[in-house]
């Protein structure tokens, strides 16, 4: 049940839903001209800002901001790598294919490939609900195996639903390969989208892991600051534009800043 409402209730916080709401608002109170005019202008408003780039970016940046990349990476006995970056192997896909956040995995077996850790976990479960018949974590071992990494040295923890059951289950399958001289089985190099790192990072050292965040599908970059710093008028005008680029990154932020909340409440973090 927990997982259902975490996933259908913020919809009605999030821009598009809350513009949903607030048109089907206006339908409602059609009689009442400035209820109606007000729900219409809020909606409008919401869509035309949260779908905007420079707003989109700035809200970006609040968490992206938090956690960088060292400047060396130190040695760990595991990496663990957060699912949510790629899509299941069904029919008609040949195989396990990444998605947007596809780029923990590509990080996740750079660093395993340069020596940093001498084990991956692999941490996601099956969501049957929304048509997954596999564990997320399998295919995340077929793609980590294409890059290089031998199969061997690959965990799979296969039954996670969300972030904190990443942390709890990959937490339980470490301390049971403990041995006397691993001494420090939940040091962690972890790996997941920047904008999830922040309530990620909460949650894992919550449960006593020491962490090494190792941020990557960053939507934010610095850029070049003679391009950024001075866009001309056209580059001006379309950066005013609606995009549903932007809005789903607006969405993606509202999401962590809802998990975090909730999270919280849970005590959780």
């Amino acid at each position: 049940m927990l997982l259902y409402l975490s996933k259908l209730a913020p919809l009605f916080v999030y821009p598009l839903g809350l513009a949903l709401l607030l048109i089907g608002l206006a339908l409602l109170l059609r009689r009442r001209l400035a209820w109606r005019t007000t729900c219409e202008v809020l909606a409008l408003v919401i869509l035309l800002l949260f779908s905007n780039q420079s707003f989109a970016y700035g809200l970006a940046r609040t968490l992206e901001a938090q956690y960088q990349p060292p400047a060396g990476w130190p040695d760990a006995t595991t990496v663990v790598v957060l699912g949510g970056g790629t899509r299941v192997r069904e029919a008609p896909r040949p195989l396990t294919e990444v998605n947007e956040a596809g780029d923990r995995l590509i990080f996740g077996a750079w660093l395993y490939q340069q020596g940093h850790a001498a084990r991956v976990v692999v941490s996601g479960g099956s969501i049957v609900w929304l048509g997954s018949t596999t564990s997320e974590a399998s295919g995340m071992q077929e793609l980590l195996m294409l890059m290089g990494v031998p199969a061997h040295n690959i965990l799979l923890e296969d039954a996670a639903q969300n972030t904190y059951d990443n942390a709890v289950y990959t937490r339980a399958l470490l301390e049971s390969l403990a041995t006397e001289a691993d001494a420090s089985p939940l040091d962690i190099i972890l790996v997941t989208s920047a904008m999830h790192m922040p309530r990620s990072v909460a949650i894992f050292e919550n449960l006593g892991y020491t962490v090494l965040p190792a941020p990557v599908d960053f939507v934010t970059t610095h850029g070049d600051p003679n391009r950024t710093s001075r866009p001309d008028l056209g580059e001006r005008f379309l950066h005013l534009l609606p995009s549903v680029e932007y809005l789903e990154i607006s969405t993606r932020v509202l999401r962590e800043y809802f998990g975090i909340v909730v999270y919280g409440l849970l005590g959780r973090l």
